[in-house]
């Protein structure tokens, strides 16, 4: 679906367009134009190539998507591919904007992704000094929207994991704990997803060789790079401490497996306190001790009792008990 179809000239916005008329604008000097799409439909995407001559490949890539986020170069212009990562009910939510850049135009597609750039587009409009740098700017006001919506990804799952480290020691809550790592685990692996790739392809659009496009924009992008390795090494730094939150709860079942099996063992030394008092005084000889002795009974039990309560005394006094 046709979200904006917007000719700049200068840094100035001209006019909303008809898609017929791209072409049009396209062949004035210092005019480019901006496309953006939502969820386009195969024929969409046959038009606006047809408009703007995009490689067939970089086509059907954007057609199929689930693609990995990468910079491609197709002769003078670019094909990008960047993840949108949302935090909804307690859920990540991956979606996909596919961007396609030339020297006269931009256009952008998105997929699975609730939320829009218009606040973008308001941005560029409202500095046209930086707007005069033409479709180069664009394509890092989009990027820079993505990855600043990362951010607040970041620290919902900081502050859930802060959360499950506070309950780590509460007794019973070992399995819940063990669950909820996981979970958030595989919430951190989804954002690592998007952002380990891209902050590869970034540092392709900065130093060094970079593309013609984005010759004269590169501060911004190494800016873009900047934040991506923020996020980055938050996100590894979230990853050593759900390793580490994982030890420790599993060090905490193995302690309170222990104290069971403590328990365990006290109890069953003394019941085997008794049964051996009982067989060695239960068998059936003639001539034995105190067999016809009148309180043999009694004094049996009570050494047995005894000596029980002395072993319960010393194990509840090493707290095995």
């Amino acid at each position: 679906m046709l979200i904006n179809c917007v000719a700049y000239h200068d840094g100035q916005k001209l006019a909303d367009i008809p898609v017929e008329e791209i072409s049009d604008y396209m062949l004035r000097p210092d005019c480019f134009v901006w496309v953006a799409l939502r969820e386009a439909e195969p024929a969409e995407l046959s038009v606006m190539q047809e408009e703007f001559g995009l490689h067939e490949l970089a086509v059907e890539d954007a057609r199929r998507g689930h693609q990995r986020p990468k910079i491609e170069e197709y002769g003078d212009s670019l094909f990008v591919v960047v993840k949108t990562v949302e935090l909804k009910d307690d859920a990540l939510l991956v979606g996909e904007v596919d961007i396609f850049v030339g020297h006269n135009y931009v256009l952008s597609a998105r997929n699975n992704c609730s939320q829009g750039f218009l606040g973008v587009r308001a941005r560029a409009e409202h500095e046209p000094h930086l707007l005069r740098q033409g479709p180069a700017f664009v394509l890092y006001a989009l990027m820079d929207a993505v990855v600043d919506r990362y951010f607040p990804v970041v620290d919902a799952l900081e502050g859930e994991l802060e959360l499950i480290e506070e309950r780590i020691f509460i007794h019973g809550s070992q399995r819940d704990n063990i669950e909820r790592l996981y979970a958030l685990k595989r919430k951190v692996m989804t954002l690592r997803h998007a952002v380990a790739p891209l902050l590869d392809a970034v540092g392709k659009l900065h130093g060094g060789r970079v593309p013609a496009l984005c010759h004269d924009t590169q501060e911004y992008f190494r800016d873009v790079h900047d934040h991506l390795q923020r996020i980055n090494g938050t996100i590894d730094a979230i990853r050593d401490t759900i390793s580490t939150a994982i030890q420790v709860n599993l060090s905490m079942v193995a302690i309170d497996e222990s104290e069971v099996n403590k328990r365990l063992a006290a109890w069953a030394a003394i019941f085997a306190i008794c049964t051996a008092f009982a067989g060695v005084w239960g068998m059936n000889f003639k001539f034995m001790p105190e067999l016809e002795w009148h309180y043999g009974y009694p004094a049996a039990v009570a050494v047995m009792v005894s000596v029980c309560c002395y072993l319960f005394y010393r194990f509840k006094r090493s707290g095995w008990l």
